[in-house]
Protein backbone atom coordinates (compact mmCIF):
# COMPACT_ATOMS: atom_id res chain seq x y z
CA UNK A 1 0.00 0.00 0.00
CA UNK A 2 2.81 2.57 0.44
CA UNK A 3 3.08 3.38 -3.28
CA UNK A 4 0.65 4.86 -5.80
CA UNK A 5 0.06 2.19 -8.45
CA UNK A 6 -0.24 4.85 -11.20
CA UNK A 7 2.62 7.32 -10.64
CA UNK A 8 4.55 5.21 -8.08
CA UNK A 9 4.68 8.03 -5.55
CA UNK A 10 5.94 6.72 -2.21
CA UNK A 11 6.89 7.93 1.24
CA UNK A 12 9.52 10.68 1.49
CA UNK A 13 11.84 11.38 4.41
CA UNK A 14 13.25 14.48 6.03
CA UNK A 15 14.01 16.09 9.37
CA UNK A 16 11.85 17.59 12.08
CA UNK A 17 13.74 20.52 13.64
CA UNK A 18 13.04 21.87 17.14
CA UNK A 19 14.26 25.39 17.86
CA UNK A 20 14.22 27.93 20.66
CA UNK A 21 14.82 31.64 20.81
CA UNK A 22 13.53 34.63 18.88
CA UNK A 23 14.58 35.57 15.36
CA UNK A 24 17.08 38.43 15.05
CA UNK A 25 14.82 40.49 12.78
CA UNK A 26 12.18 40.36 15.51
CA UNK A 27 14.62 41.77 18.07
CA UNK A 28 15.91 38.50 19.48
CA UNK A 29 19.36 36.96 19.79
CA UNK A 30 18.79 34.39 17.01
CA UNK A 31 17.25 30.94 16.71
CA UNK A 32 19.07 27.97 18.25
CA UNK A 33 18.47 24.39 17.12
CA UNK A 34 17.84 22.10 20.12
CA UNK A 35 16.98 18.84 18.36
CA UNK A 36 16.76 17.16 14.98
CA UNK A 37 14.86 13.91 14.44
CA UNK A 38 14.11 11.91 11.30
CA UNK A 39 10.51 11.79 10.08
CA UNK A 40 8.45 10.46 7.18
CA UNK A 41 5.71 11.91 4.96
CA UNK A 42 3.19 9.39 3.60
CA UNK A 43 1.36 9.93 0.28
CA UNK A 44 -2.41 10.43 0.43
CA UNK A 45 -3.52 7.08 -1.01
CA UNK A 46 -7.12 6.04 -1.62
CA UNK A 47 -8.46 2.59 -2.54
CA UNK A 48 -10.34 3.30 -5.79
CA UNK A 49 -12.27 1.23 -8.33
CA UNK A 50 -10.80 1.85 -11.79
CA UNK A 51 -11.95 0.96 -15.28
CA UNK A 52 -9.03 -0.81 -17.02
CA UNK A 53 -9.65 -2.34 -20.46
CA UNK A 54 -13.36 -2.81 -19.76
CA UNK A 55 -12.83 -4.52 -16.40
CA UNK A 56 -13.19 -3.08 -12.93
CA UNK A 57 -10.13 -3.33 -10.66
CA UNK A 58 -9.28 -1.87 -7.27
CA UNK A 59 -6.00 0.02 -6.93
CA UNK A 60 -4.21 2.22 -4.41
CA UNK A 61 -4.04 5.65 -6.08
CA UNK A 62 -2.75 8.99 -4.78
CA UNK A 63 -5.17 11.92 -4.66
CA UNK A 64 -3.06 13.92 -7.12
CA UNK A 65 -3.71 11.29 -9.81
CA UNK A 66 -7.44 11.25 -9.00
CA UNK A 67 -7.83 15.03 -9.11
CA UNK A 68 -5.72 15.52 -12.24
CA UNK A 69 -7.87 13.10 -14.27
CA UNK A 70 -5.03 10.64 -14.88
CA UNK A 71 -7.32 7.75 -13.97
CA UNK A 72 -10.85 6.85 -15.06
CA UNK A 73 -13.13 5.73 -12.24
CA UNK A 74 -15.44 2.78 -12.82
CA UNK A 75 -19.16 3.51 -13.01
CA UNK A 76 -20.79 1.97 -9.95
CA UNK A 77 -24.38 2.31 -11.22
CA UNK A 78 -26.12 3.73 -14.24
CA UNK A 79 -27.24 7.34 -14.16
CA UNK A 80 -30.85 8.14 -13.25
CA UNK A 81 -33.23 7.98 -16.17
CA UNK A 82 -36.94 8.71 -16.36
CA UNK A 83 -39.29 5.83 -17.14
CA UNK A 84 -40.76 5.86 -20.63
CA UNK A 85 -44.56 6.12 -20.78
Amino acid sequence: MPFCEICEKGPSTGNSVEQRGKAKYLGGNGRKTTGITKRKWQPNLQHVRLDENGTTVRRWVCVKCIRSGTIKKAIVRKLFSLPTA
